[in-house]
């Protein structure tokens, strides 16, 4: 059977992690944070349109973001940016998503295969990347199951979840997986390290419309009605009609609604370089630091300061450490924040009212 294959790209998102530079309205997939040239979404467009074409990529973002969406890629037409009703986490976006497809193609939904990729994560080369996706939805069409990345762990991390294997696995091989397993504490993240069996959570995903809906049936029955239910209002016009169905959708992960409840879930280990660009301290890990380990965007100077990540966006300051060692500064919007590494993912606390 030959399948139609499209992308969407899932891009919402609060701003929160990376206060103050992000904020709501310009959500970190705005920003350059994995290379000086480009966006997180601009590169992530080019990546997916290199996986299924240019014309088979979308975005799926929440309504306050298309037009920043379709002015930083406006190489897509407007149909070709999602915009999610109402915030209902990665199991609403997918079953928007789904119902889209359905309204759209009401003749070949049902040979249409998805990718489901992130507009928040540094990936290189594009090469490898393409070849890890070509194999993914190979996997995922022949077999009808949901293929997943799994990225070769070398650090034990906290902050990812974990994909268990029933054996080592090698890059580019697609085999069933034993179970998702929730962010760890240290000591367990050790232990996964150690064992060789454990692959990040790369939280993307790919998938046949039609076992979409079944693995969805499954595991979530009321979910999939509404499904069917808001496709079928989409493709009648009624856009209130689909609007009103989804935001009664609970808000909860695809990972706890469908893929944790699977037995119809593979992975196939990234044969690329991958880091999920989480909160300030990634930063460190995307660009190349001076000869004492500072890593800085944006004018600075340092004088006997080491390990530090400096961020500024306002060409009128320049930032000066001395004598300072393994802090995250970044000056943005009048506004300075000033933490350790180890405290960058707790910034999002600003927001909240002092």
């Amino acid at each position: 059977m030959s399948f139609q294959r499209q992308a969407f790209i899932m891009a919402g998102g609060s701003g929160e992690r990376f206060w103050p530079v992000s904020t709501f309205q310009r959500p970190k997939q705005f920003l350059k944070l994995a290379s000086p040239e480009a966006t997180l979404l601009r590169q992530s467009v080019d990546r997916a349109a290199a996986c299924v074409g240019l014309n088979q990529t979308h975005i799926a973002t929440g309504r306050h973001l298309v037009d920043p969406s379709q002015a930083e890629c406006p190489d897509l037409t407007p149909s070709q940016i999602l915009a999610e009703p109402a915030k209902r986490n990665t199991a609403g976006c997918l079953i928007w998503v789904a119902a889209n497809i359905i309204a759209r193609n009401p003749d070949s939904w049902a040979t249409t295969s998805v990718a489901i990729l992130t507009a928040d994560q540094r990936i290189s080369p594009e090469s490898e990347f393409t070849e890890t996706v070509r194999r993914a939805m190979e996997a995922a069409e022949a077999h009808g199951t949901i293929v997943t990345i799994g990225i070769r762990p070398d650090r034990p991390e906290t902050g990812f979840g974990y994909i268990e294997l029933t054996e080592d696995s090698a890059p580019g091989h697609v085999q069933p997986i034993v179970r998702f397993r929730e962010k760890p504490d240290r000591a367990t993240a050790e232990e996964f390290l150690a064992s060789g069996r454990f692959l990040w959570n790369s939280g993307m995903f790919f998938y046949t419309v039609p076992t979409f809906l079944a693995e969805l049936e499954q595991a979530q029955p009321e979910m999939a009605r509404a499904t069917r239910e808001i496709a079928a209002c989409l493709a009648a016009g009624d856009e209130p009609g689909a609007v009103a169905i989804f935001e009664n959708l609970p808000s909860i992960s695809i990972d706890f609604a469908v893929m944790e409840k699977s037995s119809r879930v593979e992975v196939v280990e990234a044969t690329f370089t991958w880091d999920d660009l989480g909160s300030w301290d990634a930063i460190a890990r995307s660009y190349s630091p001076d000869e004492h380990g500072n890593v800085a965007l944006g004018s600075h100077r340092t004088i006997e300061a080491s390990g530090n990540i400096v961020y500024v966006d306002q060409p009128e300051t320049e930032v000066c450490l001395l004598g300072v060692e393994n802090l995250v500064v970044v000056v943005s919007g009048g506004k300075v924040l000033i933490c350790t590494p180890d405290r960058a993912q707790e910034v999002k606390k600003f927001l909240s009212p002092a």
